[in-house]
């Protein structure tokens, strides 16, 4: 088979999958050579993976063997194809130079949940690059594991992914060419990991029942649990309805790199100001132990002129998610968040700004 493509394959297996579990099957990858194919399984306890290397099977047969051990052996070849044999407790992975030989792993291989039924099926650079966007915004605490997720819901206008960790938000919405609802919420870090897999596929397949969420692909799969829990739909979709007071359309990059820089004077509570003004938007900063800064970056103001306190991490967090793209800046009344939108896309990203408490 072709050394290149099985080494690919074991390499997403060990990439996508945690190795933190105790139990050895956790760590582990199940060969299946049937037909014209190798099929690679593997669990770390949660996220189930498939994937399929054309292959010429000389007889049927299975292994399982350590997962890190075999994609750091094929990482290493560089022969164009590689033949896999078991030879009594070993697999041997040979090529025309060379011989390696890994244990088999004599622990009970755990039956796989099936893919639930599909959905949908979507342009996979398009849900990579709107998960990407989107999943950013979701809180990494665990003990709010709601917010936690990519909240995923088939609506009018398309299918709708929003996240939030209550101090951002970011929601974006893609074409939906199915008739099947969807209603589900996703772990974000596993969402990401499941969007990016088909990095060569042109089309990815959604799957989903009320526990399970599956994304498909010609050569593989990945499955997940939901987190079986869903958002208050009526709050966010009043946070959603903005009346801007001031908007100020300007470069995403600009904006991302100017945050970045003001955040090193930006204190003990990561405060940067943004100062909209004709023409232009100052963002500053200021801290008595690390001086200051201040930076002007041109823009086309609308409806007045406006100051706003923000996180630095999260302003530079919002406007590189339009990254390459004009962005306009939405500031709200008194203490609602802030909104960037950009025409090139559909993402709408949230950020609350600071009270003038925090910001002292």
């Amino acid at each position: 088979m072709d050394a290149g493509a099985l080494a690919d394959a074991a390499t997403l297996a060990n990439r996508l999958l945690t190795g933190r579990s105790p139990q050895p099957v956790h760590g582990a990858v199940r060969l299946h050579a049937t037909g014209p194919a190798l099929e690679l399984s593997a669990t770390d306890g949660t996220l189930t993976l498939r994937l399929t290397v054309p292959a010429t099977v000389r007889e049927p047969g299975e292994a399982v063997v350590p997962r890190r051990a075999l994609a750091e052996t094929l990482a290493g070849l560089s022969a164009p194809t590689a033949r896999l044999a078991v030879e009594g407790r070993r697999l041997a992975v040979r090529v025309p130079s060379a011989r390696f030989a890994l244990p088999l792993l004599a622990d009970p291989w755990p039956p796989l949940p099936a893919l639930p039924p599909p959905a949908a099926t979507l342009p996979a650079a398009d849900l990579r690059s709107t998960v990407a966007a989107v999943a950013g915004a979701a809180s990494r605490d665990d003990a709010l594991p709601i917010f936690t997720g990519v909240r995923l819901r088939t609506t009018e206008a398309g299918l709708s992914l929003l996240a939030t960790d209550r101090y951002r938000m970011a929601a974006a919405t893609l074409p939906w060419p199915s008739t099947t609802p969807l209603e589900t919420l996703v772990p974000a870090t596993v969402l990401t990991r499941a969007a990016s897999a088909p990095s060569r596929a042109d089309e990815v397949t959604l799957h989903a029942s009320p526990d399970l969420f599956a994304v498909s692909w010609p050569a593989g799969s990945l499955l997940t649990p939901t987190l079986g829990m869903t958002y208050p739909d009526a709050q966010f979709d009043r946070l959603l309805s903005t009346t801007p007071e001031c908007v100020a359309e300007l470069e995403a990059d600009a904006l991302a790199a100017a945050a970045d820089r003001a955040a090193r004077y930006a204190g003990p509570h990561g405060r940067v100001t943004l100062h909209v003004i004709d023409g232009a938007v100052l963002v500053q900063a200021s801290d008595p132990l690390h001086g200051e800064s201040e930076e002007t970056l041109k823009a086309t103001v609308h409806y007045g002129q406006g100051t706003r306190h923000y996180q630095a991490r999260l302003l530079a967090d919002a406007a590189r998610a339009f990254a390459h793209a004009p962005v306009h800046v939405r500031i709200q009344e008194s203490n609602r968040a802030t909104e960037l939108t950009s025409p090139a896309t559909t993402l709408r990203y949230l950020v609350v700004p600071m009270r003038p408490t925090e910001a002292t």
